[in-house]
Parts: structure tokens; C-alpha cells; sequence
């Protein structure tokens, strides 16, 4: 058996596929390796394994290990709204999951440094993510969603006081994040036009925008304002999301609209972007969020909004890819 053969035996068979050449001369092995949507820790293992196996192998001195990676196209989906309080964070939380069901590779940044509640909807046992020098890892949720959220990075219901500096950096800090493969990464902006906001358009310019209110007049001027915020920017508007849209009576089944109806779809229609669906009013989406279990992780009747809104924008992205 020649040394070259030898090297090629020794590589475990679970990794043996990721494995492009493998050669020997003059004591050095020399392993070429595809480490395509591996993240930087996963690579770093990769690279480990390899050079532990190979180095095994009598008469080699030395093992070079290549690495060949292709450049993830990620897509950064800013959600945002004009106002607080018109479910945002849960609108994110649950797009986030049933686009993960749909097969997309997703990330969720919780850009609300003050307020941050993706923990509550997607991590409740408030993982603390892990760091490779400056670069943190985010947490792979139980639903195939990766997160990073200031939760994750201080004490429990302690309140973060921090000037405009401050925040900036750590909004760039969860961006800069190794993210390994995710192809969108969707952004849970603070309610408004504010510092964040800013931060991200400049220094991050995402690829679209998702806008989400309610159906009342007041929370579509506060809408607007966002919307008017992006155009400026020049970030494209992916969609409305009208949210809190008709509330069914849980004993005698009739629907009524203590926020107003349709006015999310007229606005949408009115200003030329694409309405992507309306999400109702039911506690039952409000208990399951709140208690970590997001009902677009289920195949329930509370899912099947979610689901519509993300297939929707799917569509959308696949539209304009590349």
C-alpha cells in the first residue's frame, strides 16, 4: 500500500465525503476538504478531525488541511413597524419557524437591545451563546432557527441603559455573528425610526423590509412613517403584515374587528406594495408564544397564518434572487 493510500484509508468514513484529494509526498499529507455552509466552529472541527486521523498514519510528518468553503448568499429581512405593541416580535418569531419548515436555512437577530422577547419565543431556557474570539455563535433553537438576542447576554429582567454608541455595537456584534449557514436572517427591530434602525440600514442594508401593524388608522400612520423610512434608504418593501385581524368569540363563535378590518390590505394596495396576509386576533396564538412553543411550528389551525405569510415571502425572495 503506498503512502498516499494509506492517507486516504485513514480518513474516517464519516468525513470521507467531504474529502475532495488527499495526497502525500515527502512526509506532508495534504488534505483538500469541502467545509461549504459549515460555520467557523464546525470548520475549525472539521479541520481537527482530519488532522488527528491523518496525522495517525506512520512516516507523515506534517498534515496541511485546505478548506474549501462557498460564500453563503444571506438575505436580511428586516421586520419592522412604526409603533410598539403590534406583535412584531411575534410575527418574526413565527415567520422565522414556518420559513425553517418551508426548508429555508434561517436566522433570528432580536435588534431590540432594550426590549429584547425573542427569547421568550423561541429560547426559553435562555441559552447563552457561545464565542470564538470577538465572534459569537448563536443558539439553534428547538425549531431549527438559529438566535442571538441581548436576552441570551444579560441577567434576567435586567433593564440595559445605553447610549446610542453602545447599541450600535452590539446590534453589529449579533450581525458579525457566525451565522454558518443561514440564507436569511430576519431582524426584530425596536418599534420606530430610531438609532437601530439606522445602524442597520448603513452599515447592513438589508434586502428587504417586512412591515407589520395593525388595522387601525392610528397604527397605519405610524406604518407609514417606516415604510417612508426604507424608501428613503432605498431598501425594498417586501410586504404588509396586518396583524391582530378579527377576534372570534371563543363561546358563541362570531367575529368581530375591535382593531378595524382590511386596513393593512387598503394601505398596501394604496402605496404599491404586496399585502402578505393578515394573522387574527386568538389567544391561543398569544398563550402558545408566550410560552415558547410558537403555533407555526405546529401543523394547527393557528399555524396556517404563518405559514401563508411566510410562502409568501419565500416567493418574494426567490423572485429576486441573486
Amino acid at each position: 500500500m503506498s503512502n498516499t493510500e494509506a492517507v486516504q484509508q485513514a480518513i474516517p468514513a464519516e468525513l470521507s465525503g467531504m474529502v475532495r484529494s488527499a495526497k502525500f509526498a515527502d512526509g506532508v499529507a495534504t488534505i483538500i476538504a469541502d467545509a461549504g455552509g459549515l460555520g467557523r466552529s464546525a470548520a475549525a472541527q472539521l479541520q481537527k478531525e482530519l488532522e488527528e486521523a491523518v496525522g495517525a498514519v506512520e512516516g507523515v510528518n506534517e498534515v496541511r488541511v485546505a478548506l474549501m468553503a462557498d460564500k453563503v448568499k444571506r438575505r436580511i429581512i428586516a421586520v419592522g413597524s412604526g409603533k410598539g405593541g403590534v406583535g412584531k416580535s411575534t410575527l418574526t418569531a413565527n415567520l422565522a419557524v414556518a420559513l425553517a419548515k418551508l426548508g429555508k436555512k434561517v436566522g433570528v437577530v432580536d435588534a431590540d437591545i432594550y426590549g429584547p422577547s425573542q427569547v421568550m419565543l423561541l429560547d426559553p431556557a435562555r441559552s447563552r451563546p457561545k464565542a470564538e474570539g470577538n465572534t459569537l455563535i448563536p443558539v439553534e433553537s428547538e425549531f431549527d432557527v438559529k438566535l442571538l438576542s441581548m436576552a441570551q447576554l444579560v441577567e434576567g429582567g435586567k433593564a440595559i441603559a445605553w447610549r446610542g454608541p453602545m447599541v450600535g455595537q452590539a446590534l453589529t456584534q449579533m450581525m458579525e455573528a457566525d451565522w454558518g449557514d443561514a440564507e436569511v436572517l430576519l431582524v426584530d427591530l425596536p418599534p420606530g425610526t430610531g438609532d437601530v434602525q439606522l445602524t442597520m440600514m448603513q452599515k447592513f442594508k438589508p434586502d428587504a423590509a417586512v412591515i407589520v401593524t395593525t388595522p387601525q388608522d392610528l397604527a397605519l400612520i405610524d406604518a407609514t412613517r417606516a415604510i417612508d423610512l426604507f424608501r428613503q434608504a432605498e431598501i425594498p418593501v417586501a410586504g404588509i403584515v396586518e396583524n391582530m385581524a378579527g377576534y372570534a368569540c371563543p363561546h358563541c363563535g362570531e367575529v368581530s374587528d375591535p382593531f378595524g378590518a382590511g386596513g393593512a390590505e387598503s394601505a398596501a394596495q394604496s402605496m404599491g406594495y404586496e399585502f402578505l396576509g393578515r394573522v387574527p386576533l386568538h389567544v391561543a396564538i398569544r398563550v402558545a408564544s408566550d410560552t415558547g412553543t410558537p403555533p407555526a411550528a405546529n401543523d394547527g389551525e393557528h399555524g396556517e397564518a404563518f405559514t401563508e405569510i411566510a410562502a409568501r415571502l419565500a416567493v418574494w425572495l426567490d423572485a429576486r434572487q441573486g
